[in-house]
Parts: C-alpha cells; structure tokens; sequence
C-alpha cells in the first residue's frame, strides 16, 4: 500500500533556513538550540532524537503553508546538524511506528473529513483506511501525547502533482522570512 502514498517532510530548503538564520520561516521568530530532551521526531529526516546526546532546533512552522489558506502554525524540531530528508516514497516512518499518532484526514479547503487515534503499530491500517476514501485529499500526522505536526502523507498522484507547488511555496516562505 506505501507506493500509493508519499510521506512528506519537511523541505529540505526549509530546514537549511532554519540551521543558518536561526529563524521560523514565514514569522521570523527567533529558533531555539538545544540538547534534545524529547524523542521529537525530526521533521526533516523523521527520524527521533537520541536524548541527552543530539541537538535540535525549535522553530515555528506552518504545515499548511502552500497547501491551504489558512495558517495553523506550530512548534516543531529539525537536527541542529545536517540530516538527510526523508524519502517520500519511503512509507510510514519506522522511528515512528512505536509511537501513538493522530491521523487528521482532509480534503482540499482544510476540511477535516475524517480522526483516527493510533497506537504503535496501527498506523499501516489506519493510512490505508483513510486513503480508501475518495474525499481525502492528503493525511496530517501528529504525535498523540505532544499534539504536534510530524508530517503529512498524500495519494503518490496527488504527491506528484503537488512537488512542483511545494518547491515554489517554500521559495516563496523562505522570501517572505528574509524581508
């Protein structure tokens, strides 16, 4: 079922932005460096934090930017140091699969279709049953116990089309941060 859907991270220009500016993209708001103290996970590489050893940086980021209208901008984290993205095609991400997770499904104009409530290991199912659904346009996930966005999965069709509007809208947060 995962090569019908792409996990998407964090663009890569995004967090080179944050590294270097120490600044939330799109707000401007001063990032913050720290030893992780929390499993996170990275947003980039969807990777978790080794406690107490790696550092990280907090900064504010939109999920929605390019995606919808509206803004719901949120903490996350991304590696102080360099990490590779995650691959899209690279299906629900195994750092994750432990953890409990909420799976918003929307359709275009922000709509919340459909909730689900996972605990580790029911992710696989809960993604197909959401995307079973033809008003779901693309999956927000969410960590369950910290409430905060880790990353979204949309139809591989819906990926495609989407990449080109991605890049462009990331240019374009990043543009907006630098005035």
């Amino acid at each position: 079922m995962h090569d019908a859907y792409r996990v998407i991270a964090l663009p890569s220009e995004v967090a080179a932005y944050v590294r270097d500016s120490r600044k939330s993209p799109g707000y401007g708001h001063p990032a913050h460096r720290e030893v992780a103290q929390g499993y996170g996970p990275c947003r980039h590489c969807l990777r978790t934090f080794h406690l107490g050893e790696e550092e990280r940086i907090l900064f504010t980021y939109d999920p929605f930017t390019g995606i919808e209208q509206v803004p719901l901008p949120g903490p996350v984290y991304v590696h102080a140091e360099n990490c590779d993205r995650y691959p899209e095609n690279g299906a629900y991400p195994n750092d994750l699969r432990p953890h409990a997770a909420v799976l918003n499904a929307y359709a275009s104009g922000q709509r919340l279709i459909a909730q689900i409530h996972v605990d580790s290991g029911g992710q696989d199912a809960a993604v197909e049953s959401l995307l079973q659904r033809p008003d779901v346009d693309y999956i927000e996930v969410r960590d369950r116990e910290a409430g905060c966005y880790d990353f979204r999965i949309e139809r591989a069709e819906t990926a495609r089309t989407l990449a080109r509007k991605r890049s462009s809208n990331a240019e374009n947060l990043l543009r907006c941060s630098s005035q």
